[in-house]
């Protein structure tokens, strides 16, 4: 047998398809399209699922695919073994309706036995309990002896997930040979050793599951089969586990090389080396999908595996940044089937570098503090770390929880969980609604998905803004009905509509749908799977029934504003790759008739000199005229022109590419001007930033930046009025007031200072010790909250290293602040939970940051209380 490579397997997979009538698709994103029920995409059908309910119909009835998938569930055991990995290929061949058992069984005997050249008699089918229309097959078509087909039950061999369709599977095994096996005389497929491994596994989904277990045959029988490339690559290249496979193990003798260490000489090492192997795979891929770091959903889940791999290479002694140059071996190795690696490579090393820079600053500092926390549970004989000590860690230090779970596990030690939630509940409670619960086949169902797949509409609008069609199906909020009436909310479908569907971030069309009698306000249009565009509204007036002609007339004034934002958006991008560099992609968008907002990949705040470089490029853009073309071609064609494509995003074959003269160029299906002139100008409003590594600029153009200027002017009339000025001198009078404001309150402060010194009077000797930490907690007369921090560093400096408690009375009213030094804070004191200690007994309420505190209140009669409690409350944080 020849021992393919992986990307031959790949290229072999498809192409013995394609043979058979399949299309070959690409590989569809990591992020799901359209489904909420998962985070990341974890196998070949979980992107073909609107396929196989109904609610699009397939491109072909023949599809195979080989596609890339993370599955994160036992994270924990990737490294500890060779078995586990988050990142994997899934290679695929589906039939929606076409042909079922006989073929695929077939199909799968043949790749494997005549295309791969595996040893038929190492080959060892599956198949379910009851399933004799399978063993049939194996048997009497195939050849396979009944004793070598294995019967299994609903557990192992019959795939579904609660209601909805399901069905038997047939899975094959592949003999590895004695030196995989465990020696035991039983041990044969099934066992749990290495020698039997499970490389296909055909699904028949012939059944519809009611939710209790009552099962009815399906009328159209689908098939969903699976095999893992990396496995296939494990028989054929009879190599040990997917880490010694060409393309891993050139990725693991990297990390070895990186290291100066051997694999398969010490179990520690090979964790290690198996945990970045794995991690920097996954991180590579998600960050060409679009999937930046963050502190929630899948954006978590890649910060993770970045730290997860971080940390790895120093327990191996790799020194400074390492992952940008494995990820290029990755790229290398896998680019041949995913050419979008190398597109993307740029990007793909930025933000590598970004995360892991960021990580490695707060790296030391966590391990040195975790290391404190240990010595302290070692001496008291504790073998559970506080929930609140590790939170502090994450809290104070940016240390991620998972990683000191990790750390303390490695030593027999562990996190008390469930004190740690309680502290981080309002994060929790953030990223969780990140994603909530859904069925199983994606979104929440609407009424939408009772809708015949075969109704589609077709979107004439780039060329009308007016059109007649019939109506084919109207809808309440709840239900398919055959008329809309006068007051009702709903739903009307056509054959053609000239109305824009919310898509690409630009906002939807609205306008009336009428006839002689009958009137339908579009609030919303959305695009539904399956190419039907939903006009949702309300009945103003009279009837429609299914089946009426009815005319479509969209708001003029809004499509047009909205066009001259719209194009605006492609000059922007243009310009901030001119700017500040081929890394920017776009990152999301939102225009509408009034502004537009556009979300790009950068790493920090533009500069007012960017800002101003960016607005002129714009302007110049639109000076000059540019005419603005849109032409459908295919889309390796649209690529080879360097159009700009949105991350993410699901393409067809056939690209709508909008051109601007010769400045830019983009794939887009949105509305635009005819020439970059109509756009009139364009000014930046505000830059922000959204998360790691996205920043956010809003703009306006044409009538929505006249209207910003007049209200502007209206402001500084209003400014100058009240300065007792004009506009033109306003700022001579600002910076006037401001000076004479500065040296009031330069003045206003000395005295202050003064005042507060002398009300403190010596306090030094008030100093007192608790466990091992200097405490200065004293009342001062009549000082505010402002004093009492310059009197508190003024205090720190004197202090040295230690805590410092201060209360005073103002006007009836209660201030307090409390600070801790580097050192203080080392040994557990927390400022904001010390002055939320005190508070209390002076009827208040605060808190703060470790190192610095205050808070309020309204019983100034107990003050002298709060003052003495302050060093209970000390004394119970300091470990």
């Amino acid at each position: 047998m020849q021992k393919y490579g992986v990307n031959e397997l790949r290229r072999m997979f498809l192409e013995f398809f394609e043979s058979k009538g399949h299309l070959a698709m690409k590989s569809f994103s990591l992020v799901p399209h359209n489904d909420k029920s998962l985070l990341l995409i974890n196998s070949g059908m979980a992107p073909l699922k609107p396929y196989f309910t109904g609610q699009e119909i397939p491109p072909r009835r023949r599809v195979t695919t080989c596609q890339k998938c993370i599955r994160t569930g036992d994270i924990d055991n990737v490294g500890k073994t060779d078995r586990h990995g988050t990142f994997f290929e899934m290679l695929g061949n589906f039939s929606f309706g076409d042909y079922f058992k006989k073929e695929s069984i077939g199909w799968t005997w043949e790749f494997l036995t005549e295309v791969v050249g595996l040893d038929p008699d190492r080959l060892y089918p599956s198949i379910y309990l009851d399933d004799d229309e399978a063993f049939e097959i194996w048997n009497k078509q195939i050849g396979i002896p009944a004793d070598r087909i294995f019967r299994f039950g609903k557990e192992d061999n019959f795939w579904e997930h609660g209601s909805g369709p399901c069905g038997p599977c047939s899975e094959v095994y592949y003999d590895r040979g004695e030196k995989y096996g465990c020696g035991k005389p039983g041990c044969t497929v099934g066992c749990d050793c290495d020698r039997y491994m499970e490389i296909w596994n055909n699904v028949f989904t012939q059944f519809d599951n009611d939710g209790h277990n009552n099962y009815t045959e399906l009328e159209q029988k689908n098939i969903d089969t699976g095999m893992g490339l990396e496995r296939l690559a494990c028989v054929v290249q009879d190599v040990d586990s997917m880490f010694d496979i060409d393309t891993l193990c050139a990725l693991r003798e990297h990390v070895c090389r990186m290291a100066g260490a051997e694999y398969g000489k010490d179990y520690d090492t090979d964790v290690s080396i198996r945990v970045i192997t794995d991690h920097i795979r996954s991180v590579t891929f998600m960050i060409s999908d679009g999937i930046l770091p963050s502190n929630s959903g899948r954006g978590y889940v890649l910060r993770r595996l970045l730290r997860r791999a971080c940390r790895h290479g120093r327990l191996l002694g790799i020194q400074g940044s390492f992952l940008l140059e494995l990820a290029e071996t990755v790229i290398e190795g896998s680019k041949d089937g995913y050419p979008e690696l190398e597109e993307k490579k740029d990007f793909i090393f930025k933000v590598i570098t970004k995360e892991e820079e960021q990580f490695n600053k707060t790296i030391d500092q966590g391990l040195s503090i975790l290391a404190g926390m240990e010595a302290e549970m070692d001496k008291k004989g504790e073998k559970v770390l506080a929930g609140e000590e590790a939170f502090r860690l994450y809290d104070t230090y940016g240390f991620p929880v998972d990683l000191t779970k990790e750390i303390l596990e490695e030593k027999g030690l562990q996190i008390d969980e469930e004190g740690f939630e309680k502290a981080m509940k309002a994060q929790r409670e953030t990223a969780k609604g990140t994603f909530g619960e859904h069925n199983y086949m994606g979104a929440d169902v609407t009424i939408y998905e009772s809708i015949d797949p075969s109704v589609t509409t077709e979107f004439v609008g780039y060329e009308n803004l007016n059109y007649d069609s019939q109506v084919t199906v109207l809808t309440t909020e709840d239900e398919i009905v055959d008329a809309l009436s006068d007051g009702d909310q709903g739903t009307i479908f056509v054959e053609q509509t000239p109305f824009y569907a919310t898509s690409g971030g630009q906002e939807a069309d609205t306008g009336v749908i009428r006839t002689a009698d009958f009137e339908f306000r579009v609030e919303d249009v959305k695009k539904l799977l399956g190419g039907k565009i939903a006009h949702i509204g309300r009945v103003t007036k009279g009837m429609v029934k299914v089946g009426d002609r009815v005319s479509l007339e969209v708001n003029t004034t809004k499509r047009a504003l909205s066009a001259r934002n719209h194009s605006a958006t492609h000059l922007l991008q243009k310009a901030l790759r001119t700017v500040l560099g081929n890394h920017v992609e776009q990152a999301g968008s939102s225009v509408n008739e009034n502004r537009l907002r556009f979300d790009f990949t950068h790493f920090s705040a533009l500069t007012e000199e960017e800002i101003q470089k960016v607005e002129q490029i714009v302007n110049e853009q639109i000076r000059r005229h540019l005419p603005v073309k849109a032409e459908n071609m295919p889309i390796e064609e649209a690529r080879k022109t360097g159009a700009a494509a949105l991350f993410g995003e699901k393409y067809g074959d056939i690209v709508r590419v909008v051109s601007m003269g010769d400045f830019s160029i983009e794939f887009c299906g949105g509305t635009h001007v005819a020439n970059t002139g109509v756009i009139n100008a364009f000014k930046i409003i505000s830059e922000t930033g959204v998360a790691a590594g996205v920043r956010r600029i809003e703009a306006l153009t044409s009538n929505g930046l006249l209207a910003y200027y007049e209200e502007t002017e209206k402001k500084l009339a209003e400014a100058a009025k009240l300065m007792k000025t004009t506009p033109e001198k306003l700022a001579e009078k600002l910076s006037h007031l401001l000076a004479e404001n500065k040296a009031l309150k330069s003045e206003l402060e000395s005295v202050k200072s003064k005042m507060a010194k002398s009300a403190m009077g010596d306090v030094m000797n008030q100093v007192t010790e608790v466990k091992g930490v200097k405490l200065l907690a004293a009342k001062v007369e009549g000082v505010d909250m402002n004093g009492l921090r310059e009197l508190g560093d003024q205090l720190k400096e004197k202090l040295g290293e230690g805590v410092i408690v201060l209360a005073s009375a103002v006007n009836g009213k209660v201030n307090l602040v409390a600070m801790a030094t580097e050192g203080a804070m080392a040994k557990g004191a927390h400022a904001g939970n010390l002055i939320k200690g005190v508070a209390a007994l002076v009827d208040g309420g605060g808190g703060g940051r470790p190192n610095m505190a205050q808070a309020g209140g309204k019983n100034p009669a107990g003050i002298d209380d709060a003052v003495a409690k302050a060093a209970e409350v000390l004394g119970g944080q300091i470990s």
